[in-house]
């Protein structure tokens, strides 16, 4: 039996892996800063709690790192943990820099250090390439970070790198595009959209209010993207690959179809504060992900319509367990 440390399970991508690896037969243990205290609600609300083994770690200090993994003697590790709010990272630029880019080096030093043969997994993502204008990024497109967030991801990017090139760990990045789910925290805007259109729906008479509509994305589907992750781990020699959907919508279209799916016309909802806009935004952005569909035979099914739709009747079943 393998057995996999994932470093931020309580998350969403954490939740989605910890569900599959244990249906790939895996022993499955999970990292939160306080494991006593987290009440890992995304493994309780996937039927999986009681499966996984949940100790305390913290990615920015050494010791905390070392014990855990010490103690855990994983195969392969999943980092997953860290800030993970664009938004966010504005208002907290040295905490992202230090849960992102000094965890991932203490992870990379302790595998180093205790030399057995761990494969690793860090979550990269594609708001490293910035904005690349019209054309869709894959492995080979150069970076160009435009938050704090940005920033961080593409320091742990070039760790991996070079631990992997210095020392031949077993070490990759999974550049991943915006992938969404029900899990998703309500501050990303994908889950605020979908849950206040839905509570309009119902009656609540209130408004949405958002930033800039004209930003572009590639939105994929949180379950699809974990399993991209797992089949990095499996081949023979540890490279770096995007994973997207390779089709790009506008927010504004995102809102459109959420409140057309609702049959509710958006206009009639919607506020735009330029308040909410970003010091610095990418204007659009999509993936390539054809290596990741030769080399790992993965690709995106779900595309945005799909994820809307899956998102939406997750609410519309909260509210009606709820009443």
């Amino acid at each position: 039996m393998k057995r996999a440390l994932i470093c931020g399970v309580s998350g969403q991508d954490g939740a989605y892996l910890a569900k599959f690896l244990l249906e790939k037969g895996y022993e499955v243990w999970g990292t939160s800063r306080d494991a006593q205290t987290s009440p890992f609600s995304n493994l309780t609300f996937l039927g999986i709690r009681q499966q996984i083994k949940t100790i305390s770690m913290a990615t920015n200090d050494f010791r905390s790192v070392l014990q855990a993994i010490t103690q855990s003697q994983p195969d392969e590790i999943y980092n997953l943990s860290g800030q993970s709010s664009v938004g966010l990272s504005f208002e907290q630029p040295s905490e992202t820099l230090e849960s992102i880019a000094t965890g991932t080096l203490n992870l990379l030093e302790v595998i180093r250090f205790l030399g057995k043969p761990v494969r690793f997994y860090n979550a990269g993502s594609s708001e490293c390439f910035g904005d690349i204008g019209e054309d869709t990024a894959d492995e080979n497109t150069p970076f160009h970070p435009l938050s704090p967030y940005a920033i961080a991801k593409s320091t742990a990017h070039w760790l991996i790198d070079n631990y992997r090139a210095s020392y031949g760990l077993y070490a990759c990045t999974g550049i991943l595009f915006n992938h969404e789910s029900p899990l998703r925290p309500l501050r990303f805007v994908t889950r605020k959209i979908i849950r206040t259109a839905v509570n309009i729906a119902k009656g609540s008479g209130e408004k949405l209010t958002l930033g800039n509509m004209a930003i572009q994305r590639d939105w994929g589907w949180s379950p699809e993207y974990v399993d991209a992750m797992w089949r990095m781990l499996q081949i023979d020699k540890a490279e770096d690959f995007v994973i997207a959907t390779g089709e790009s919508n506008s927010l504004e279209a995102f809102v459109a179809s959420v409140f057309d799916q609702l049959d509710l016309d958006w206009h009639q909802h919607v506020i735009q504060d330029p308040l909410l806009f970003r010091p610095s935004e990418i204007r659009y952005n999509c993936g390539n992900a054809s290596k990741a569909k030769q080399i790992l035979d993965w690709e995106a099914k779900k595309r945005m319509q799909d994820v809307i739709r899956e998102m939406i009747q997750f609410e519309l079943q909260v509210l009606e367990l709820n009443k």
